[in-house]
């Protein structure tokens, strides 16, 4: 008996012990915003677990525990199940601490039906832009402040600019994809398979046995992973990091059994764990194809001076039971044993434990305060003749400025998206400063991730990269009022000055604004910004309209600027300059160099030999009538200019430049201009941008080949070279590159009557050669033109016999042709393209006593003496209908007096390069002039190959041609939604037409110019009706990064620099 009640004893003692521990626990007060908005049933799953961790470690509010079905925000059901209403989010959350995101995806109709996973309409859900604008309200302000958010905190139906800030803010980067392993794949067998599975596939759907379900939020592609094929071992688990271990105290973690993420982490954020799972090599294969990160984060952490964000990437706190007890310590240690395999084991074994931790590490996080320098500070400065900058030891060293410009566009995006991300950003500085680059510009106010990409890439450096920072002032308002003082524009400006110092403290919140960059800035990356370079390439008839309205306006006299014998426009310069080192030095006690943005065309120099004095030596805007004042003399102040070799157009005619003998002993009109520039000015001098284009088409041509376009990346390297070397012969602070990246947004004088402008940045035209600046490029290049036709394999040919086949495919930027037959070894080619309707040529002089059943807009003549071509229906030339037809009086001969289809007449494709000109030291006239874009290069088009020719159309070896032939060759106005130049002559300038296909044949010729063989083989002399090819439209290009030679070239140029 005595045993008995010795055991009962030790019974109740084991239960009464946890129970009191836990009762002696102190009450812990904490104020949590808790959103779900995917609560369709009184489960309440998707925050469950959090709700029973709460109670458990004792968090109340208001001095009560959270209520489950109460004390939260989103989606409240109906007792009946069949509808739901809604608790509102917050507007203000000051009141709380900690805000949890466990849910926001929603309810939808299916999730009231007895089968989910069904597409159906939404009932209610999404994060809305003012509801995140709340939250970042109280994550931004100065008391501490925790975020959790678990997996579908941002995936639709989230739109995407609040997905953006989103992921920006908690350091993600999530190309839409998610996944979730099942045990049994068949839908027939496992009916947690999604509905929508079972609607789209149906009896398609041959899967069963375990293995992965991938699908993409935003394509709707989808991508399975069998076990054993793919995946050799069932499941996905946690895999904490060493940071992830030391900051959890958790070591292993159960399988993870619901859906996930796939993302990956910025530079800037912390990854405490990542997914584990077990690919084969066929697994991995098939992730590659779809662009699907092998390996991906599932814990993610950013710790701000204030604010302390998590991001859970799948559904941890999502399970299907919890204890109906909690008042017990040491309830978790049970359960992580008694559940440890079943559904909930992550669970206990994961989740709480490390929310746990999340939860105390908050409520013991003492703020460190940023101090202000009491004393006015400064890491740069103007000393002499060169520029400085401060060591960590306090010595100063003079510095070469050797860097690139930096612009916001990337393909897909017109630059006001701000798309550029902190991942992006990291890797290009990387690149940049193994460039041996010292300095980057930019414009304008960046997106979060380049100032958080910033820090930390310097904090990691041997050398960090220092920033020029621009301000960007509203273009349009200024042509519009010709006028700089007018209020809308100054306020902005001012506006744009006081937000961009607020930035680079990582002091600010910038709402979203259609057109600009937004979001939490709280990288404090001053120490980097080594200087201002305010404005824009002014607009020569608002310097000269505001000179007009305010010429009695006098000098200014600010606190670090004043100026003497000034302009209107240069008092307005002055004052704003004023203003910014003002508003910082008085908010953060900081003040640095300063200059404004400058070019060619208001230099202060005159130009004799300008043809178009009207527009291009019109006005001078002059630094040396701003002067420092106070402590900016410390720092000082520079001129900036941009400086081209191609324009204006005086340096082709200027016969003091051109006979300039350069420091190789060579004439040198580029050079020539430089120390007149130079000499002219009272300070330093930076050439704040240069460049050369790499693209196929051309714009302005130079009289030593330094041209507009029309170059290839060695020679664009050569000629950056060339040019940053008479930078430092003339004694100029140095040169930034323009640009780093190219950007398909851009428009180019020659080619933008051409395409659709709403779409450019959705294609790479390779004939605009503003696109083609940069030295990193974008591009699929699916086909590399080189003579090896391992590309071709998986393309399916569009003809084939025994003796001959022809392939075709496309990608982003080209139409690629691949001909092959024994008649091409010694023979020639044409390829036969109808691109629209009811218009083209039946017959072609290159084609002799052949007839076509379709009527081809194009014919491409590929001839073994190297003057291959593409030529185009005089009838269809946009070019001969821009300066032939609409031009009054006509710029140009006209190729066709009579429009007339089906003319029987090809003809050269060309661009116009100038009109007209006169110059006005000599009286001498400058013909119009333009160039054969249609003439075609052989070489090797593949970057990999020492051979190398970027300007590469065709390669030609034995019996095999490979051709691209770029989209705006065959007048496409934007390839990616199949639209081109519509007949012009019956419905005019704007004319387009969108086509299901186009329509390709060809013909081999021998060595006597006889037609041999046609695709399809003509009958009797004619051609019957051609293949059809067709392309799925996009509105995501596909493209990759590549390192053109040209960055070699710079790289190997800027080690020889300090």
């Amino acid at each position: 008996m005595k045993r008995i009640y010795v055991g009962v004893a030790i019974v109740l003692l084991l239960l009464i012990v946890p129970f009191t521990l836990w009762h002696m626990k102190e009450k812990q007060p904490l104020a949590i915003a808790i959103i779900d908005k995917s609560v369709s049933t009184d489960s309440y799953r998707e925050h469950l677990g959090l709700h029973w961790l709460l109670q458990y470690e004792r968090y109340e509010k208001d001095g009560q525990p959270y209520a489950l079905a109460d004390d939260y925000f989103g989606a409240v059901p109906s007792e009946d199940g069949k509808t739901v209403s809604e608790h509102v989010l917050p507007t203000d959350y000051s009141a709380y601490d900690v805000i949890y995101m466990a849910d926001t995806y929603g309810v939808f109709e299916d999730d009231l039906a007895e089968r989910t996973g069904e597409r159906s309409a939404k009932v209610y859900g999404g994060l809305a832009l003012p509801e995140w604008q709340s939250i970042v309200k109280r994550l931004s302000s100065e008391e501490k402040s925790l975020l959790v958010a678990e997996y579908n905190s941002f995936a639709s139906p989230t739109q995407a600019d609040v997905r953006a800030e989103m992921t920006e803010f908690i350091g993600v980067n999530w190309d839409g994809w998610v996944g979730r392993y099942f045990h049994e794949l068949d839908f027939r067998k496992n009916e947690e398979i999604p509905q929508w599975v079972v609607d789209d596939y149906g009896d398609t759907w041959q899967y069963e046995g375990g293995g992965f379900i991938l699908v993409n939020d935003l394509t709707e592609e989808l991508v399975v992973l069998a076990l054993h094929e793919h995946v050799e071992e069932a499941g996905i688990r946690v895999q904490f990091t060493e940071l992830g271990t030391a900051q959890f105290d958790v070591e292993n973690s159960a399988n993870y059994n619901y859906w996930f993420d796939i993302v990956e982490a910025y530079p800037s954020a912390q990854v405490y764990a990542n997914y584990e799972w077990s690919l084969t090599k066929d697994g991995e294969a098939l992730l590659e194809q779809h662009d699907i990160p092998l390996q991906f984060a599932a814990i993610i952490g950013k710790d701000r001076q204030y604010a302390t964000t998590y991001y859970f990437a799948g559904d941890y706190n999502d399970t299907q039971t919890v204890p109906s007890f909690y008042k017990m310590r040491g309830t978790p240690t049970l359960y992580r044993y008694m559940q440890l395999f079943s559904d909930d084991a992550f669970y206990w074994t994961t989740y709480v434990p490390v929310m746990t931790e999340i939860l105390t590490q908050f409520q013991q996080k003492n703020v460190e305060e940023v101090a202000i320098p009491d004393e006015l500070h400064h890491n740069a400065r103007i000393n002499g003749e060169a520029f400085e900058v401060q060591l960590d030891d306090g010595s100063w060293q003079a510095i070469t400025i050797k860097g690139v410009n930096l612009g916001m566009g990337k393909p897909g995006y017109f630059p006001g998206e701000a798309a550029i991300t902190e991942e992006e950003y990291y890797r290009w500085f990387e690149q940049i400063a193994h460039m041996n680059a010292n300095t980057v510009r930019v414009y304008t106010l960046q997106p979060t991730g380049f100032y958080n990409a910033l820090k930390a890439f310097n904090a990691q450096a041997d050398e960090p990269l220092r920033i020029f920072h621009g301000v960007w002032i509203n273009e349009e308002q200024l042509v519009e009022s010709l006028d700089a003082f007018s209020t809308e524009p100054l306020e902005g400006f001012q506006e744009e000055m006081r937000t961009i110092v607020d930035v680079i403290h990582g002091n600010a919140y910038v709402p979203t604004r259609v057109g600009h960059a937004s979001g939490m800035y709280d990288a404090d990356v001053s120490e980097y910004i080594a200087g201002w370079i305010i404005g824009i390439e002014w607009f020569q008839n608002m310097v000269v309209g505001t000179n007009a309205a305010h010429e009695s306006i006098g000098q200014y006299s600010g606190t670090y600027f004043e100026t003497k014998e000034a302009s209107p426009f240069e008092h307005w310069l002055a004052m704003n300059m004023d203003y910014m080192l003002k508003y910082e030095a008085d908010n953060y006690h900081w003040i640095r160099p300063m200059s404004f943005t400058n070019w060619v065309t208001t230099d202060l120099l005159d130009h004799p030999y300008e043809p178009t004095p009207e527009t291009e030596d019109l006005v001078s805007v002059n630094p040396n009538h701003i002067y420092t004042k106070g402590d900016a003399q410390t720092t000082g102040q520079f001129a900036s200019y941009h400086v081209y070799p191609y324009y204006p157009d005086f340096l082709n005619f200027d016969e003091t430049y051109l006979q300039y003998v350069d420091h190789r002993g060579n004439t040198n009109s580029y050079a020539g201009y430089l120390p007149d520039l130079r000499q002219a000015h009272d300070m330093p001098v930076l050439v704040a941008e240069f460049g050369i284009p790499s693209s196929r088409g051309s714009t302005h041509h130079n009289v030593y080949g330094w041209n507009q376009g029309g170059v290839s990346e060695q020679q664009q390297g050569e000629y950056l070279v060339s040019l940053f070397e008479d930078m430092i012969a003339e004694d100029y602070l140095g040169g930034l590159i323009f640009t780093w990246q190219d950007e398909w947004f851009k428009r180019t004088w020659n080619t933008m009557d051409y395409d659709n402008p709403e779409r450019r940045p959705y294609w790479s035209n390779q004939q605009t050669s503003e696109q083609h600046f940069g030295l990193l490029a974008f591009e699929t290049m699916k086909i590399k033109v080189d003579d090896d036709i391992n590309d071709w394999q998986d393309v399916t040919p569009l003809y084939a016999t025994p003796e001959a086949n022809v392939s075709v495919t496309h990608d982003e930027a080209y139409l690629y042709v691949k001909l092959r037959g024994e008649a091409l070894q010694k023979g020639e080619a044409r390829i036969l393209i109808d691109t629209i309707s009811n218009q083209g040529n039946t017959t072609a002089a290159s084609l002799p006593n052949v007839t076509m059943t379709n009527e081809a807009e194009f014919v491409i003549e590929l001839k073994q003496n190297g003057q291959s071509r593409a030529t185009i229906d005089p009838y269809y030339d946009f070019y001969n209908y821009l300066y032939a037809v609409q031009q009054n009086p006509p710029l140009i001969a006209n190729k066709m007096p009579k429009p007339l289809k089906n003319n029987g007449q090809f003809t050269a494709i060309e661009f116009v390069l100038n009109k007209q000109l006169t110059i006005p030291a000599t009286g001498d006239v400058i013909p119009y002039s333009a160039y054969e874009t249609g003439a075609m290069t052989k070489g090797n088009g593949n970057p990999e190959a020492d051979d190398y020719n970027s300007m590469t159309d065709y390669s030609w070896h034995d019996d095999t041609i490979e051709v691209r032939i770029p989209w705006q060759t065959l007048q496409a106005r934007d390839p990616s939604q199949r639209e081109f130049i519509g007949d012009v002559y019956k419905d005019g300038y704007d004319a387009s037409e969108h086509v299901e296909e186009i329509y390709i044949g060809a013909a081999f010729l021998n060595e006597a110019g006889d037609v041999v063989d046609t695709f399809p083989a003509m009958q009797q002399q004619t051609i019957p009706s051609f293949a059809p090819y067709t392309w799925e439209t996009w509105n995501i290009p596909k493209s990759s990064e590549r390192l053109k030679k040209s960055y070699t070239i710079v790289q190997q140029a800027f080690a020889t620099y300090d």
